[in-house]
């Protein structure tokens, strides 16, 4: 599948010699969900302005469907969207109104077929006569998506998409999000919330300290660089475990009723047969067993810790 945007050996020195990216590569596919994770002052935001030629890169290059962000940033711009983090909106505008304006802004023809199309498939249609400080915060941030969408974009970035609503309605936005990658956008989210990225993305890409760590397939990510847990369920509460068994480091829990084992995804030796012997030989009778798999949380904290 072709790549919409392609980023080459980015990397950026603000003026106080603050490194905020370094060495960056990364293509994006076209008609996928990409998820940019990583904590505060990551480089993310950085990434993006760069992307969407609000800040000037340092050195390397960025091209979006193969134009260069700086020498044909007309044609970029025009095919970039972008959703602030902020509800940065005119609040006494009508919704119709707010959104056809915005696609002027770009030089674009008006086109109110195109807008009430935008409008019903946001669910925002029955708002279009309403004036935007009457809206929910829910609906505010359907409105942005709106606007950026409005001059038909090929790319769209989602600055935490779901900040500040509440689960109810970020489970709404993130069925938003995957009918719009169906219409054909290429999205690119950040977000704080490692189920948002699960749940929707395609592709992970972890970034810390201005240096990408790791970019792979969602379920792939979690099968290959995950832990499981094997939890054994014990007939009898023990208070300490037998020497023979200190070399699988096995946690209790329960108030002694059940032990926890670690092991990875991927190994072909997990030693559960040996555990489970030993186990076995040194008394403990079992009553159950269950597996746990990591969660992408688990992983991103590793990574960044590992950093």
């Amino acid at each position: 599948m072709k790549n919409i945007v392609s980023i080459k050996n980015l990397s950026k020195i603000y003026d106080n010699n603050f490194q905020a990216l370094k060495d960056i590569n990364l293509d994006i596919k076209k008609d996928e969900i990409i998820a940019l994770l990583g904590p505060n002052g990551a480089g993310k935001t950085t990434l993006i302005s760069i992307i969407c030629g609000i800040v000037i890169p340092t050195s390397g290059s960025v091209s979006v469907d193969d134009f260069d962000i700086i020498k044909d940033y007309r044609k970029t711009r025009s095919q970039i969207g972008l959703v602030p983090q902020e509800l940065t909106l005119e609040q006494f505008e009508f919704v119709f109104n707010n959104v056809s304006y915005t696609r002027g802004l770009y030089g674009k023809p008006p086109n109110p077929s195109l807008i009430e199309k935008i409008l019903k498939d946001l669910s925002l249609w029955d708002k279009r006569n309403s004036r935007i400080n009457e809206l929910s915060g829910g609906m505010k941030r359907r409105v942005l998506i709106a606007k950026a969408l409005s001059h038909e974009p090929s790319v769209l970035f989602l600055d935490e998409p779901s900040a500040g609503v509440d689960v109810e309605l970020r489970q709404e936005m993130w069925e938003v999000i995957k009918d719009l990658r169906n219409t054909g956008v290429t999205i690119i989210l950040t977000t704080h919330y490692i189920e948002e990225a699960e749940a929707i993305a395609d592709r992970v890409a972890v970034i810390n300290k201005g240096e990408l760590l790791v970019v792979d397939n969602t379920s792939d990510l979690v099968q290959s660089m995950g832990q499981k847990t094997l939890i054994i369920d014990l007939h009898d509460a023990v208070n300490s475990l037998p020497s023979k068994l200190d070399k699988y480091n096995l946690n209790v829990l329960n108030n002694g009723l059940s032990v926890s084992y670690n092991y990875a995804s991927k190994s072909k030796q997990t030693g559960i047969t040996s555990l489970l012997q030993d186990m076995k030989e040194a008394g403990l009778k079992l009553k159950d067993i269950n597996t746990e798999q990591s969660s992408l949380e688990n992983i991103f904290v590793e990574l960044v810790r590992e950093k």
